[in-house]
């Protein structure tokens, strides 16, 4: 085995509920640290807080877009704040940018360069106040989280857009949209009516909440059948059509994870028990193109090929694989994972390690950390046992995965240039302004507002692809297309005086 094999040593993660016992509306940088903490404990070896050389944190939320502006104030150099509260001093802090797939792709990335000798010990951190701090503002009460430490920072930035312009114009401003817009696109791609989907996404999730139940850092424990998630009620209202609310990530959470990795040689100089250490056999990462460039909205290729391209990597056949956490924001995204990677609806195998992003809790871009160490957890727990994490940035945009066993496997490294030079080679769907008659690919219909506005993406008669709304303010068209589904339905558009395409009716 050689030296500079990368290996996690530790895990540690931190939670509060408003409603629990104990309650410190702790901020993000105080729950980082507790998570960093416990990962230290978790390791088992004394003085280790001094070895670390790398600290990466997770961006939260509040300041995940240029100009924003965290309610109670931030830390100027999050991953410093977190080593204030351990006792670290690293030479190097870095601030990852905005997407889901963060944690896993910081674990590749480090994984390589300890593997290359370049990086000694790091610690990955993480952490989201944003119920804490919903709850404080509704009860106009006021912190301040303010921390001017100064010092070495790398901050990546904030990444490149996601998703395009038009789509926000007409009406796809959320995440919650564009997910419902490819939920959508797989219901017509299978066939199936409202209902019968609706069953589908419950019976997919329905485990997941028996996970969440048992895991004492979840913000739900309540258990519900396939049934609960699918019916609509007051409670589980319809949120951007087809989601019922329990079907959604839960953002109001206040969680912290962290991992620590190292060599193998490093190690072992620093004491830490070998019954800690857990292989990172293979990985990879993949961006896909922005939404409305892929051809087909049902599925989302990319990811999967990070997925079939992390178990190549590992030498690992998928049959191997024990346990699964797959990034749950929505369905839609273990779907098409599940599915791409060939796994059958009746396959026993958990997808899940934490009770899922809606019934666990959606952390921010912080949920896949809790996903890495909750997976360390379980396989310690199951000595040379298998598992795979696969987390999600963005629309089905970033994706990065990572294969994990307690069994040792000699570091070979991967890189994923290849891969990504795939992806960047697929033909684009032509696109043109939505006007004249064309057929419905998918749609959405957004129930947040005082009446429905509803949102098609389609393709006019010369095979283009468009984007369209209902009218602001009527909602008669909106309300045709909740007595009728309009997959696959012909309908007439027009640009109004902004340059929007505007649904005239179904035809």
């Amino acid at each position: 085995m050689s030296d500079n094999t990368p290996i996690i040593i530790g895990v540690g993660e931190a939670s509060e509920r408003i409603d629990a016992p104990g309650y410190g509306a702790l901020s993000p940088a105080d729950l980082a640290g507790r998570a960093a903490a416990a990962a230290l404990a978790d390791a088992g070896a004394a003085g280790l807080a001094k070895a670390i050389d790398v600290i990466a944190a997770i961006r939260q939320f509040e300041v995940s877009w240029p100009g924003a502006v965290a309610p109670f104030g931030r830390a100027d150099n999050f991953p410093r704040a977190v080593a204030r509260r351990i006792g670290a001093d690293p030479a190097r802090a870095i601030l990852e940018p905005v997407g889901g797939q963060g944690p896993q792709h910081l674990v590749n990335e480090f994984a390589q360069a300890i593997g290359a000798g370049e990086m000694g010990v790091a610690l990955i951190c993480g952490s989201e106040a944003i119920s804490t701090v919903r709850h404080l503002v509704g009860r106009s009460e006021t912190r301040d989280w303010t921390e001017d430490l100064g010092g070495q920072l790398e901050d990546r930035g904030y990444g490149d857009p996601l998703t395009e312009p038009d789509l926000a114009r007409h009406g796809a401003r959320t995440a919650i949209n564009l997910y419902a817009l490819f939920e959508n696109a797989r219901r017509g791609r299978l066939g199936l009516d409202r209902d019968a989907y609706r069953l589908k996404m419950g019976e997919l999730f329905a485990p997941f909440t028996k996970v969440a139940s048992s895991n004492p850092h979840a913000m739900s424990r309540e258990i519900h059948s396939a049934e609960d998630l699918a019916t609509v009620t007051a409670s589980n209202r319809l949120t951007s059509d087809p989601f019922p609310r329990r079907m959604v990530a839960r953002d109001q959470a206040n969680q912290g994870a962290a991992v620590i990795l190292t060599s193998v040689g490093r190690a072992r100089e620093l004491g830490v028990p070998q019954d800690r250490w857990v292989y990172l056999h293979g990985g990879a990462d993949a961006r896909d193109r922005l939404p409305l460039a892929r051809q087909d909205l049902s599925r989302g290729p990319a990811a999967v090929m990070a997925a079939k391209r992390a178990l190549e990597t590992a030498g690992t056949p998928l049959d191997r694989i024990d346990i699964f956490d797959f990034y749950s924001c929505f369905p839609i995204a273990v779907f098409n994972l599940r599915d791409g990677m060939g796994m059958a609806e009746s396959d026993p195998r958990q997808l899940t390690v934490t009770g899922g992003l809606p019934y666990f809790g959606g952390a921010g871009n912080n949920y896949s950390m809790h996903a890495i160490a909750s997976m360390v957890r379980a396989l310690r727990a199951r000595p040379g046992g298998f598992g795979l994490v696969s987390a999600n940035g963005g629309f089905l945009s970033k994706t990065s995965v990572g294969v994990y066993s307690t069994m040792p496997a000699q570091w070979r490294g991967y890189d994923s240039v290849a891969l990504q030079a795939e992806v960047d080679g697929w033909d684009a769907p032509a696109l043109a302004p939505g006007v004249g008659t064309g057929v419905v690919e998918t749609y959405t219909i957004e129930y947040a507002g005082k009446t429905p506005v509803g949102v098609v993406i389609g393709r006019l008669d010369n095979g283009a692809r468009f984007i369209s709304t209902t009218f602001e303010g009527d909602p008669t068209v909106a309300e045709a297309m909740i007595a009728r589904d309009p997959l696959g339905a012909r309908l007439t558009v027009s640009l109004d005086d902004k340059g929007r395409s505007i649904i005239g009716a179904l035809i």
